[in-house]
């Protein structure tokens, strides 16, 4: 079991997906929400972990990198059976559609995102929205952002931008079309982390 304990505090050990995109400020995120941040860039390192942010990027050149030494199924295996968090480029590869164009996936999440729905980097923005998570509106950083079009039955959405959702929970699996690493606001990071701890619970 790769959890440590502090008295009586579960303290998980979550992998972030070192091979682009913000993955230190993921990092850094973790640490400060209360779990101890693994950066993996090799799949034999995804057995020593409770869960896994995959970060923002470019969806298409994660596949590129994944598709080496097997990493891809790796993944896959992890996914259905670990907690895993997607942010923008995290949240195309795990969904079971992917448009705008249409490309591989993890295809995990019962969602159809959209690529680049919000335009180019100049059209990122940063808003404040409600959301259901207590502790009132949440800061949220948007580049070059995907479009979650459609959700499954069994998926909870639990924020939305203009009528589409933008945080998403399925079972053990979150996804957030925005970046909440670059946010001082730690709830999202959080609540990841007590999915991760149900799990392990239970």
């Amino acid at each position: 079991m790769s959890i440590e304990s502090a008295g009586s505090q579960i303290i998980p050990r979550i992998g972030v997906l070192a091979i682009q995109g913000d993955f230190d400020a993921h990092a850094d995120a973790l640490r400060e929400a209360g779990a101890v941040p693994v950066l993996v860039r090799k799949p034999e390192e995804l057995a020593a972990i409770d869960g896994l942010i995959i970060p923002g990027g470019e969806s298409t050149t994660f596949l590129k990198f994944l598709a080496r030494d097997g990493f891809l199924n790796a993944l896959q295996d992890f996914v259905h059976q670990k907690p895993t968090f997607g942010t923008c480029a995290g949240c195309i590869l795990l969904a079971k559609e992917v448009r705008n164009p249409s490309q591989e996936s993890l295809a995990v999440l019962d969602a159809t995102v959209e690529r680049n729905a919000y335009g180019r980097q100049i059209d990122s923005a940063i808003l404040n929205a409600e959301t259901r998570l207590d502790g009132g509106p949440l800061e949220m950083v948007y580049i070059r952002a995907p479009r979650i079009a459609r959700v499954g039955a069994d998926v909870e959405v639990l924020a939305e931008r203009d009528g589409f959702p933008v945080l998403i929970r399925q079972g053990r699996i979150l996804a957030a079309t925005f970046h909440p690493e670059l946010s001082a606001d730690r709830r999202v990071h959080q609540l990841f982390l007590d999915l991760v701890r149900s799990t392990q619970i239970h």
